[in-house]
């Protein structure tokens, strides 16, 4: 049974004692938004991990992408991202890998990973045609969803798939063009499968095939934005809406099936429109979590658009949002290396914790007062303790340690806290 059929049934789970504890939040309340679905726990019934919660009323969380590519294939380079994501305390890893044995790296990555681990499993079905020298066309419907069986039973948490890119949502994209199109990797696939086949989208098709599979094993369905805009100037759009409103009938089947389920959201935002399209995505989706990628509130950035993410993030958490994926530094120029890694987690983590503040999520603010009362004491073990990343603060004060031990490069003995508190 899945966790939101147990809820409904009345009983707390181990999953939901254990996200219960870790959020500081009573386990019957939390039973009861799992049981609306305003609440997910994705934990494959065959992945081994403590739960970990996402939805309203908890701490926003955090998704690191990682995985190969076809140009750039280096599977122990994947594992380091992996470590290096698991020590800023991600919540959860993507694999995205397009290129190597996939079975085995996502294998790796599953046994690896002590939090839920998504994919994409359109990706494993292309890819593979693309090594036999095959078009997209040539994928079938049967290839598709004997993939994401192979994914469920491997023990991947949740999966994106983009149900709601249909024949119809597509004539809205036609009859509004955009600066620059389909940006999502799935969903430009199945755009070009569609029409090269003159077919319908076999995942919204025969979207009942894809609830018997995650029910099974308790998959959470991450409904993907396969028409997300990719330019600022694409934004809320007709293509995007009339995906969304798809997204919104297929996340009501799942919650009345009985499956977990997300929806992803855009893309590139300006900041105006961000909180609309949040509480939007909301309405129309029965309140389920929300999944952006960002979102990216400006274009120019290439170099730095983990900087723009974390902006756009923490307005979208502080709106509703209850999970980021990150953006590296990589973001639209290349694969990530374990550096963007690092920094992709940490500016998603500093815009999900910003965002927790206003939402009043428990013990958000605790941190924040900790750090603040240690600045007061010149308390520099204790700023260490309670910053995001301890190792960087310690060597950046201790580069200044000519200075002295109670103040810095920065004000040295004018130091204002140490003057209104009379430290020596």
């Amino acid at each position: 049974m899945t966790q939101i059929q147990q809820a409904r049934l009345g009983k707390i789970t181990e999953e939901m004692r254990q996200v219960a504890s870790n959020e500081r939040v009573d386990a019957n309340w939390l039973r009861e938004e799992v049981a609306l679905g305003r609440i997910i726990i994705p934990k494959n019934v065959n992945h081994n991990i403590v739960a970990r919660g996402i939805g309203n009323g908890l701490k926003t969380k955090v998704n690191a992408n990682i995985g190969t590519s076809e140009l750039h294939c280096n599977v122990q380079e994947e594992l380091e991202k992996l470590d290096m994501a698991l020590k800023y305390d991600v919540d959860s890893v993507m694999d995205l890998s397009t290129c190597g044995n996939l079975n085995e790296i996502r294998k790796l990555i599953i046994n690896r990973s002590p939090v839920m681990v998504g994919t994409v499993p359109i990706y494993a079905v292309m890819s593979r045609l693309i090594e036999q020298n095959c078009g997209f066309s040539a994928m079938t419907a049967e290839m598709l969803f004997d993939e994401i069986e192979n994914q469920a039973e491997m023990g991947v948490d949740f999966m994106t798939l983009h149900c709601g890119v249909t024949r119809r949502s597509l004539e809205f994209l036609d009859n509004d063009p955009r600066i620059i199109g389909v940006v999502s990797r799935g969903g430009s696939l199945l755009k070009r499968w569609m029409i090269n086949n003159s077919r319908e989208n076999p995942l919204f098709e025969q979207y009942d095939r894809v609830l018997d599979i995650c029910e099974k094993y308790d998959v959470t369905i991450s409904l993907g934005d396969g028409i997300r805009p990719g330019a600022g100037a694409d934004a809320t759009d007709r293509g995007q809406l009339a995906e969304l409103l798809v997204l919104g009938e297929l996340t009501e089947r799942a919650l009345k099936r009985g499956v977990q389920v997300l929806v992803e959201g855009p893309g590139h935002i300006p900041l105006d429109e961000i909180e609309m399209n949040v509480r939007l995505m909301k309405k129309i989706c029965s309140n389920a979590p929300f999944y952006v990628l960002g979102p990216l509130c400006t274009d120019i950035a290439p170099g730095y658009d983990h900087i723009v993410g974390a902006i756009g993030g923490a307005l979208a958490a502080s709106f509703g949002a209850d999970f980021l994926c990150y953006v590296t530094p990589a973001e639209h120029l290349c694969l990530p290396d374990v550096d963007d890694v690092k920094s992709g987690v940490i500016a998603s983590k500093i815009a999900a914790h910003s965002a927790d503040i206003v939402k009043g999520i428990k013990g958000a603010s605790e941190r924040d007062l900790a750090i603040s009362r240690a600045r007061r004491e010149l308390n520099w073990a204790e700023i260490y303790n309670n910053s995001i990343d301890p190792e960087y603060a310690r060597k950046r004060k201790e580069s200044s340690a000519s200075a002295g031990k109670n103040v810095c490069t920065m004000c040295g003995h004018l130091c204002a806290v140490k003057t209104d508190s009379n430290l020596d």
